[in-house]
């Protein structure tokens, strides 16, 4: 064991409770952090799984048409340059899904792609009437690019898909209709024609609003409804890797000429929100590993000035300015380590705790449990913040006690 570790074993026990409460604050400081931010990225990632298994990671609309217009700008004498786009032109839907899909298919991020017809209907039962957003999809692809197979929480995939006439209700919509699996509901289209479907399924996807405002039919049987024989509203596209999807979707944008969003895009005010979230509870949090660093500052300084005189002994025994001042890092490191260890495990058993904890959320987002999101980068994240602040504390005390001079304290002229 070096001799300034030692040393600073042996100072550390010199204000033992003061030690203790700045070791508590560094313990509570990266534990509240680690479940605060296992909760909020919890609910994030709750929020994207279902935005990807619903929408996919891009989804491809309108086909458009760009609008140039030359305006002669002048610049330097002799020059001139053109410029100047107007809005793009759009024509709604997709007229050729099949070469589409054959072409998005090609890429090697690409998972697969479904088509999807969406439009407006009219469900009908005997408690009431109420407009939802109809989409029609071929269910063998679909169930490929989406997880609809596992946001089913009545009726099953199966009676559906032998049902031409068959319906998926979303959770919400079904129970505000009261209707639910096994009864005939009726749907009104374009040519207000009444057309029977019998409920097959219900789905919950945790999103309220898709939740209470859709449903699903066969593409065909979408096609009659909505009058529309031919094309699709839009392409869903399943990624290998969501990450890569603005990069795709602006290049497919480009090749196909039809608008390409990812789920970064659809999604960002979203995605936004849980951002600041997850920054302000950080900040928020870090403050209680800043107050313990505050109180460390404040424990080692006193110590500096109670020990002057220890501290001239070993100067004069041969230890060095560098010796002097690791001692009082070394009280630093040794709280900032047991109190990230710590706090880690206590972090770890909070989140768990907090994860058994039913609740019942409906809204932006809708849940029976409180979610949690387990991260490596959160613990190493907190540690990391103890670790600096804790340093910043040791480190001008240390260079204090380093800058004594061992001459004038043993005469008894220095303090």
């Amino acid at each position: 064991m070096p001799p300034p570790l030692y040393i600073a074993m042996r100072f550390i026990g010199y204000r033992k409770k003061a030690i203790l409460l700045s070791l508590t604050g560094v313990i509570l400081g990266v534990a509240f952090y680690i479940c605060a931010q296992a909760q909020t990225q919890g609910f994030e990632r709750f929020f994207i799984k279902g935005a990807l298994g619903t929408s996919g990671a891009i989804v491809i609309g309108n086909r458009f048409q760009t609008l140039h217009t030359d305006i002669l700008d002048r610049g330097a004498p002799g020059m001139l340059s053109i410029g100047h786009e107007k809005p793009r032109k759009f024509y709604e839907g997709i007229n050729d899904p099949e070469r589409i899909m054959r072409v998005v298919n090609e890429f090697s991020n690409v998972a697969t792609c479904a088509p999807v017809l969406e439009g407006s209907a009219a469900l009908a039962t005997d408690f009431r009437q109420e407009v939802f957003r109809v989409q029609g999809i071929d269910l063998t692809l679909h169930l490929k690019a989406s997880t609809l197979r596992e946001q089913i929480v009545n009726g099953s995939i199966e009676d559906f898909q032998v049902k031409p006439f068959g319906l998926i209700l979303g959770y919400e919509l079904a129970d505000k209709m009261r209707t639910r699996v096994g009864h005939d509901v009726g749907l009104i289209g374009l040519d207000g024609e009444h057309r029977t479907f019998r409920v097959c399924a219900v789905f919950q996807t945790g999103n309220l609003f898709i939740d209470e405002k859709y449903g699903y039919v066969h593409l065909k049987a979408a096609q009659s409804l909505l009058q529309r024989p031919y094309g699709v509203s839009h392409l869903m596209v399943k990624l290998r890797d969501p990450s890569r999807a603005p990069a795709l979707a602006t290049h497919l944008e480009q090749l196909l000429q039809h608008r390409a969003r990812s789920w970064q895009d659809r999604e960002r005010g979203s995605l936004q929100i849980f951002n600041l979230i997850r920054i302000s509870a950080a900040i928020t949090v870090s403050t209680i590993i800043l107050l313990a660093g505050f109180g460390i500052f404040n424990i080692l300084t006193l110590m500096v000035m109670d020990k002057v005189r220890e501290i001239a002994v070993l100067r004069s025994m041969g230890y060095r300015r560098a010796d002097i001042s690791a001692i009082f890092l070394w009280q630093g490191f040794l709280v900032a380590l047991i109190g990230s260890l710590l706090g880690c495990v206590l972090g770890a058993a909070l989140t768990y705790g907090v994860s058994q904890i039913p609740v019942d959320i409906k809204g932006f987002l809708s849940t029976k449990r409180f979610l949690v999101h387990w991260s490596g980068t959160d613990y190493l994240t907190a540690t990391a913040i103890a670790f600096v602040a804790i340093f910043l504390a040791s480190y001008f005390p240390s260079r204090r006690a380093a800058r004594l001079a061992p001459v004038d304290i043993l005469r008894g002229s220095g303090q």
